[in-house]
């Protein structure tokens, strides 16, 4: 494979999947622009191992990229604080109540910043990137037992602050 090859396929990639992506990220931070760093140094690591990683599977090294980068964030404590954009604050009238009537993404992004940063990580993975619990200890190098107790954990916090268990509504 050319260098050229190598430009285009990682350019389609990029061109096909940064919305998604970029929403996972989103999702992680709770942050606009925390997620658009992260995003970027994500691509960024995914561009330097492009020869070497499956090109069919580059999305799923990119999300571990991004979730390894959080993990690796959070535990240098560099976020303490995880704060939402004052414009993504537009208020749902019926979303407080639980996720089944949400359509205000935002809610979801509040409910989810209250979590601990691995928590959070752990109900993105689990729910909205539908990943099984084993997949989910995988990408983040623990055992099911730890990811179906800290969701456990998750959900009863996102519960006992009035939303609902992410189960019962997708977070996309």
């Amino acid at each position: 494979m050319t260098a050229t090859d190598q430009d285009a396929g990682f350019t389609a990639f990029v061109q096909a999947h940064t919305g998604s992506l970029h929403h996972t990220a989103y999702l992680l931070t709770g942050n606009r622009q925390a997620a658009d760093d992260l995003l970027q140094d994500a691509l960024l690591k995914t561009w330097l191992a492009w020869r070497k990683i499956d090109q069919r599977a580059a999305w799923a090294y990119t999300r571990k990229v991004m979730v390894t980068l959080t993990t690796d964030r959070w535990r240098r404590r560099r976020y303490e604080a995880i704060t939402i954009d004052i414009d993504d604050r537009r208020r749902d009238p019926g979303g407080e109540a639980g996720f089944e009537g949400v359509e205000d993404r935002a809610f979801i992004v509040r409910q989810l910043a209250g979590l601990t940063p691995h928590e959070r990580a752990m109900v993105v993975l689990r729910y909205y990137a539908d990943l099984s619990e084993a997949d989910v200890a995988e990408q983040l190098g623990v055992s099911v037992g730890t990811v179906k107790s800290t969701c456990s954990r998750a959900l009863a916090r996102l519960r006992s602050r009035g939303g609902a268990a992410p189960a019962t509504r997708s977070l996309s």
